[in-house]
């Protein structure tokens, strides 16, 4: 149980989304310990409260359990509003919280990919991660023997996000060019959205951390291809907001509801990577819907009636980059994106035009066009029809 006024956070260091919720705790200056799995408390305590094998899960002081990430920010941001990390002004807001779901969900399948396809030539620390939240003690052969048990899941779930040898040069050089977008804006700002780190930031630490900066393979090319990158991943795990990098650099989000220009291709790239599964998985969904008109509310958003945190209701295909994508739908993904796009919808007047402005620079008009069927809610821990 938590201590006084104490966050317990449930999750592991190579975990993709305990990355994100970790670099918000240190940022928002929020008391916190991190446990592992092998604590009996989990087994015993957590797991039959959620009923989903998972991680992260947050459990406040107050004794509530929280298991989404996002579901996380939005209560923390909502009972702690001090230090602000959403942006105020309507368009950063928006900004940021599309791009908190693209680094969420839309990353997944680079960072799933360069874990795993390159399992061979990292296998020996991957061993040590996996092991380390799940057996207790220095037994480094019981560590591993326990490591490997799980490896072997994860490692399959790449076809279900589309990585194949047919895909993989097409992943790669996406990732690689938004590298070098990020690398740029992160030359001349400590943060996404300025001086301060937003939503944006933390759904960018899910992939950017744990997976890309962390794993050998990868790690050593964002070192060498966006070092400015990899020194963001630092800064994101540091608790002071301002860095004496950026000396002129205040600790806010910029003025007059400023979107800085260097964000900019980092905005065309999620629109144009992201933005094809976005509007194949939209139209599935859709259609799923229409062939589903008795579904009441709050039945699970899922093709196989089980309790998942990244469920799917089947196959989706689409062209990207001169290539064709066979991989799961993603509804999770879609539900991250209609919950970010909703503030952008919301819109109206000046910071409507100067919104639609940016989209149409970006290319970000189809997507942002996206309207699903019927909305999804998350509701005791899995995703619901609304």
């Amino acid at each position: 149980m938590t201590g006084s006024g104490t966050y317990v956070l449930w999750g592991s260091p190579h975990s993709y989304y305990t990355g994100k919720i970790r670099s918000y705790l240190i940022k928002k200056g929020l008391p916190y310990r991190e446990e592992f799995l092998f604590d009996p408390e989990f087994r015993g305590r957590i797991l039959p409260a959620v009923r989903l094998f998972v991680v992260p899960i947050l459990e406040t002081p107050e004794g509530r359990i929280l298991q989404d990430t996002t579901d996380m920010l939005e209560h923390l941001e909502a009972a702690r509003p001090q230090p602000q990390m959403i942006p105020g002004t309507p368009v950063q807001k928006a900004v940021a919280w599309l791009l908190g779901a693209f680094g969420s969900e839309g990353l997944l399948a680079p960072g799933m990919h360069y874990r795993w396809s390159y399992r061979a030539e990292q296998e020996n620390f991957l061993c040590a991660e996996f092991g380390r939240p799940l057996h207790r003690g220095p037994d480094r052969e019981a560590r591993y023997a326990t490591a490997r048990q799980i490896m072997g899941y994860f490692n399959d779930f790449l076809p279900g996000l589309g990585v194949t040898p047919q895909t993989i040069p097409t992943i790669e050089a996406a990732y690689c060019d938004l590298l070098d977008a990020l690398d740029d804006h992160f030359l001349h700002f400590p943060y996404l959205l300025g001086g301060r780190p937003s939503i944006a930031d933390f759904g960018l630490m899910a992939p950017m951390f744990a997976h890309l900066a962390r794993d050998p393979v990868p790690s050593t090319l964002m070192k060498n291809r966006a070092p400015n990158v990899f020194r963001w991943t630092e800064r994101m795990n540091l608790a002071r907001i301002a860095d004496g990098e950026f000396p002129d650099c205040p600790e806010t989000y910029p003025p007059d509801d400023a979107i800085p220009p260097t964000l900019e291709p980092v905005l065309r790239l999620m629109f144009e990577d992201w933005g094809a599964q976005l509007l194949a998985d939209a139209r599935h969904y859709n259609r799923w819907i229409e062939a589903n008109p008795a579904l009441p509310p709050g039945a699970l958003v899922c093709s196989d009636g089980e309790r998942k945190t990244h469920p799917s209701i089947g196959p989706i295909e689409y062209e990207w980059r001169g290539c064709t994508m066979r991989r799961a739908s993603a509804p999770h993904g879609l539900w991250h994106f209609d919950k970010a796009a909703a503030h952008a919808h919301a819109l109206a007047g000046e910071a409507k035009s100067r919104f639609d402005a940016l989209v149409s620079r970006t290319g970000g008009e189809p997507v942002m066009s996206i309207r699903l069927a019927r909305p999804m809610k998350r509701e005791d821990y899995v995703l619901v029809v609304g």
